[in-house]
């Protein structure tokens, strides 16, 4: 898809489609009373006979729209206007370009660009147009023998500005949004692939290839290297897969030698079956998502790379299997991590916290300015906030409200949980330092709890995506996210919004 950005009057655009908004009830946007001043009324006559009320989730292709150069005008309802904020300006994109790729529309001029949005300035509006726009688009078939059929689909879209010195700021923001648009893809793709080919060492795989590709450093840790190392609750989730754990290092170094660097950790389990505590047989295909916070890291890796962001960013992730078999890890067993603290396995379905504690360790070595890891890890969480919101925790509330900022920006929203030390009480075991599970109630935090136990170093956010992260259904598939809000706080730190 090429996005370009230009400024000028509607109906002077030679354009195969030019697209403008209505609000409800029947109360053309600007760019439509200007199309409508030049048509003589030719809008304001369809609308006055109720052809397009405004209501949003509605459109309406005109043909032959007397005097404008563009050979169609597609309308788009908007709602009331004073409704109309981040949500609507969204949608409205998403029906323009749904909308133009299912008449066959190769190119169109958008003039929704310029609608005001609350609060959001055009570069909020031009990268958000280009996000929502690419999701639109985005398909998965790359497993399919016969390819989806779109006829005669859409290939570029000018995004207009209403003046001239938004020009500058509009191509900035249209060169972020592809950028961060390539990494929801990536996250997206890496996520719905099925489990016998995102392995392990598929995912080692696509470290190394982004690594040529954007000159990453990259390193693979195999199992004998995390032996070494005293790894033994992530290889404890191992044991019962034939496939190899992986521990993949990825560092994009563009900021300052002396700035501490950014440490990401995703989890990576590529199939989760819970184990010897195996999970119910209903749904348990969507558990090939349970790696979308590793897929989350990769995606964030090629948008700093992409955008050259001038930062210092590590990309963890820890990466396994969770099987069962005659040498998985039992309910019971006692295992001890890489930072020397015992664990009794009393569920090996909470097995996430499991591989990222010893990742977190060895986050340590980066004497890292901050530490945010994201995971699949509890329904609770999906529970507690639904498929809105992604679940926030940290040690540090000024980290925690950049991460909050970042989500309200990039529309890719959390909600911070509390990290209270009277959840502590629920993760004691009387045969080593800590369960791995504290029962019943508030799971998403003890969750955090256990995993807060190994971040004590340096300040540390934890994302729970598990209700964001993949979509059930008859839209099934991975949703990109967390990947806007965390590339959003990459840009704010970068200097960058």
């Amino acid at each position: 898809m090429e996005f370009s950005i230009k400024s000028g009057s509607p109906e002077k655009q030679r354009s195969a489609c030019v697209v403008v908004g209505v609000f409800e009830p029947r109360k053309l946007s600007l760019a439509a009373e200007i199309i409508d001043t030049n048509a003589k009324g030719y809008l304001s006559d369809i609308i006055r006979r109720g052809d397009m009320e405004g209501k949003a989730g509605s459109s309406l292709l005109l043909h032959n729209v007397p005097g404008i150069l563009a050979d169609r005008v597609l309308l788009i309802g908007l709602g009331k206007e004073k409704d109309f904020r981040e949500k609507e300006y969204r949608e409205a994109i998403a029906l323009s370009v749904r909308t133009l790729n299912e008449t066959g529309a190769f190119e169109a001029t958008l003039y929704l660009t310029e609608l005001l949005v609350k609060k959001r300035d055009v570069r909020w509006r031009i990268r958000q147009a280009t996000l929502s726009a690419l999701d639109t688009l985005y398909r998965f078939d790359q497993l399919k023998s016969k390819k989806d059929d779109v006829r005669r689909p859409l290939r570029k879209l000018t995004f207009c500005v209403e003046r001239r010195n938004e020009l500058d700021p509009a191509e900035q923001a249209v060169a972020q949004g592809l950028a961060m648009a390539d990494g929801v893809t990536l996250t997206k793709n890496l996520g719905n692939l099925p489990g016998n080919v995102c392995t392990p060492t598929h995912l080692a795989e696509t470290a190394v290839e982004l690594g040529k590709e954007y000159n990453l450093k990259v390193e693979v840790l195999e199992r004998s290297d995390m032996e070494q190392l005293g790894m033994g609750s992530l290889l404890s989730v191992a044991r019962g897969s034939h496939q190899p754990p992986k521990f993949i290092v990825m560092q994009h170094m563009l900021g300052k030698t002396e700035d501490k660097p950014i440490v990401l950790v995703g989890k990576g389990i590529t199939f989760d079956t819970g184990g010897i505590s195996i999970k119910p047989a209903g749904e348990m295909d969507e558990m090939k998502f349970d790696m979308c916070g590793a897929a989350t890291v990769f995606g964030l890796m090629k948008f700093a790379a992409q955008c050259k962001l001038p930062i210092n960013l590590v990309g963890i992730v820890p990466s396994t299997e969770n099987m069962p078999g005659g040498a998985a890890t039992k309910p019971g067993d006692v295992v001890t991590s890489m930072s020397g603290q015992t664990i009794e396995i009393l569920n090996t379905d909470a097995e996430g916290r499991l591989i990222l504690c010893d990742a977190l360790t060895y986050a340590e070595r980066f004497d890292p300015d901050c530490v945010i890891d994201i995971a699949t890890l509890t329904g609770a969480c999906v529970v507690a906030l639904g498929q809105v919101a992604s679940g926030l925790m940290a040690n540090d509330d000024a980290l925690a409200r950049d991460l909050l900022d970042a989500g309200n920006v990039a529309w890719d929203r959390a909600w911070q949980l509390p990290l209270w030390d009277d959840y502590q009480d629920l993760l004691k075991s009387n045969f080593a330092d800590m369960a791995n599970i504290g029962g019943r109630w508030g799971g998403t935090i003890t969750a955090a709890c256990f995993l807060s136990r190994y971040a004590k170093k340096y300040r540390w956010a934890h994302l729970d995506i598990a209700g964001t992260a993949w979509r059930s259904g008859d839209k099934k598939g991975a949703t990109g996210r967390p990947v806007p809000l965390l590339g959003h706080y990459l840009l704010e730190r970068a200097g960058l919004l």
